[in-house]
């Protein structure tokens, strides 16, 4: 079984290949700007924020067509998704992903 320090580190990888998933979306990342209110310009600083990644991953979970185009271009079981929301930061919070 993995340790903690290594689920996040998983995690995190995961949460960054979610974030660069929706930076190449011409559809998704003005739909991402507008929810979190972060400015394309600030993407990179408010990445290094506590809490971030884990709302990318919950971004990603909040809707379910985002979610299996994702886990598809990236070969992720579907599962592992909240699996790694769980490990990060700010992830742990009850967390119901809307349908």
């Amino acid at each position: 079984m993995a340790d903690a320090a290594s689920m996040r580190e998983q995690a995190e990888a995961l949460a960054v290949e979610a974030l660069a998933f929706v930076a190449n979306d011409a559809e998704l990342l003005p739909r991402f700007l507008a929810i979190t209110g972060i400015e394309a310009s600030s993407i990179r600083r408010a990445a290094a924020e506590p809490g971030f990644l884990a709302g990318v991953l919950q971004f990603i979970l909040a809707h379910e067509p985002t979610l299996m185009r994702f886990c598809e271009q990236t070969g992720t079981p579907p599962a592992s998704i909240g699996k790694a929301l769980r490990a990060l930061p700010n992830g742990n919070q009850d967390y119901e992903r809307s349908t």
